[in-house]
């Protein structure tokens, strides 16, 4: 059976393909060329490699809380449900045709929000809030709010590991976010301010605390406010890595397998980390917080 076969029954019975299959076929008219810039543009870069985990853990969480969407169904009428996927379709269509691709896919995960309520009504898609809001970490954030995001950290990542180095004894300087140290000169790009580990950790810790922890929403906000620190002090470490790298090595050493291995390593660091922040607050509060299975 395929999987909108599967889905069939949560949407309103067997003969749910049967009924609305020119809408099915519409929906993936829309999306293909979206979905097809996003996995060749996006989802290939360091930026973006976090979407596939999170597409397919979203909509596998999607599909599990389907039921309990379907125990509170209450479709709109006709003009109710139908208006709003005609107005984020004409916001697809208007973004594609004006080339503004990052809006062109918000559009489109508007359409899928409105065709949800469309068949479920308003309080089934409240109950799929935290996968409808995980899912959005797979769309690519727009390259203005990614260069407002990450100047600020490499200005401080380069100033602070230059100052750190300094007071260890190296020869080490820092021009904005170029670093000169002996005779090298490196410069802190927007994968080493730590963007992409924070939003991909983001993602994952969102996941990890809604599994385990989403009958106390309080901890799930400590948690999720522990990935910042936990993420920038990663990266950090991970520069201030590559620069003793640069200095001992090399720098056709520091940016070869060194330079991705040291950012694995970084993050998978960061990643326990927040696990072991979760076990010591479990025990330093005298409790868990275990979530439902779902």
């Amino acid at each position: 059976m395929s999987d909108f076969a599967k889905l069939a029954p949560y949407f309103g019975g067997q003969s749910w393909l049967a009924r609305y299959w020119p809408v099915v076929v519409g929906v993936a008219l829309l999306s293909f060329p979206t979905l097809q810039f996003i996995a060749t543009e996006s989802w290939t870069t360091e930026q973006g490699s976090h979407g596939p985990l999170v597409l397919a853990s979203g909509l596998w969480l999607l599909f599990r809380l389907m039921p309990d969407a379907k125990a509170v169904r209450d479709r709109p009428p006709l003009f109710r449900g139908v208006l709003p996927v005609l107005l984020a379709t004409m916001l697809v269509l208007a973004f594609r045709r004006a080339a503004i691709i990052e809006l062109e896919v918000y559009a489109l995960y508007l359409v899928y929000i409105a065709l949800l309520y469309a068949f479920l009504g308003w309080r089934a898609v409240v109950r799929l809030w935290f996968p409808l809001i995980y899912l959005a970490f797979a769309v690519p954030m727009p390259d203005s709010l990614i260069a407002l995001a990450t100047n600020p950290l490499k200005l401080w990542i380069s100033q602070s590991a230059v100052t750190l180095l300094y007071q260890a004894g190296y020869p080490i300087a820092n021009s904005g976010v170029i670093i000169h140290i002996g005779q090298y000169q490196l410069l802190v790009a927007a994968a080493c301010a730590g963007l992409n580990s924070l939003i991909t950790l983001s993602a994952l810790t969102l996941f990890y605390v809604y599994l385990t922890h989403k009958s106390n929403w309080k901890y799930m906000v400590v948690l999720i406010a522990a990935v910042i620190p936990i993420a920038i002090f990663a990266n950090l470490m991970r520069v201030l890595i590559l620069i003793l790298l640069t200095f001992y090595a090399g720098e056709a050493v520091a940016q070869g397998f060194l330079h991705n291995f040291a950012g694995m390593t970084t993050f998978a660091i960061a990643l326990v980390s927040i696990y072991v922040f979760d076990q010591l607050c479990q025990k330093i509060t005298g409790r868990g917080a275990p979530g439902r299975a779902v």
